[in-house]
């Protein structure tokens, strides 16, 4: 207990705050996890998906890594995805960004920064696709703000473009994907108007 001993003391604290509003919290907990939602979201600590939307433990199955990326040869997000929407049977898949995103800002601005770099190239490829849009803009922030929502329907899309998704579709499964974005300065969620419920919202070639 020596070593981050106050951690421990917190998770204390949190479990019993718990306990006393509905004592068989956790024994219903323990027993299986029904989540209606996926979130895939950045891995900024300052974007914690279950607090941002106020709800609790099970309530939210859980994908975050820089950048809020899903990339078509990460299998560790692709199981995530399968698990979600094949065993979990989720209705929702949210695809989170948020404005101010580290990656984004590295990925914009041509310098090395190591092993990341093979990632970022991912979001280079979207701001490629975008670049006279986001350069027309007058502040960096502006574009790098930009950036973030064009990375969050980019995202979504390549969800979509998943044979795990489509076939949930096919198969009439209830299944919407989501494009949402973050204000770390406010704290507040926006919809970017990105919601997709099935193959015919989608584009043709991408269809399997």
């Amino acid at each position: 207990m020596r070593v981050l001993g106050t951690l421990f003391e917190n998770n204390k604290k949190w479990a019993n705050k718990i306990k006393e509003s509905d004592p068989d919290f956790f024994t219903k907990l323990s027993k299986q996890q029904s989540p209606e939602y996926l979130w895939v979201g950045c891995s900024d600590s300052r974007v914690p998906a279950n607090e941002i939307v106020n709800l609790l433990p099970g309530d939210i199955f859980v994908h975050r890594n820089i950048a809020n990326l899903v990339i078509h040869t990460d299998m560790n997000c692709l199981s995530v995805l399968q698990y979600a929407v094949e065993v979990l049977k989720v209705k929702h898949i949210i695809v989170c960004g948020h404005y101010g995103c580290g990656g984004i800002k590295a990925a914009m601005d041509n310098r090395e920064h190591g092993l990341i770099d093979n990632w970022l190239r991912h979001i280079k490829d979207t701001y490629h696709k975008h670049q006279g849009r986001i350069d027309a803009l007058q502040t960096e922030k502006e574009k790098i703000n930009l950036m973030c929502e064009l990375n969050v329907v980019e995202q979504v899309a390549n969800i979509c473009h998943t044979t795990i998704v489509q076939n949930a579709w096919k198969s009439n499964q209830e299944l919407t994907v989501h494009g949402w974005i973050y204000g770390i300065e406010d704290g507040i969620l926006q919809d970017l108007n990105v919601c997709i419920k099935n193959l015919d919202e989608i584009s043709r070639i991408h269809r399997i």
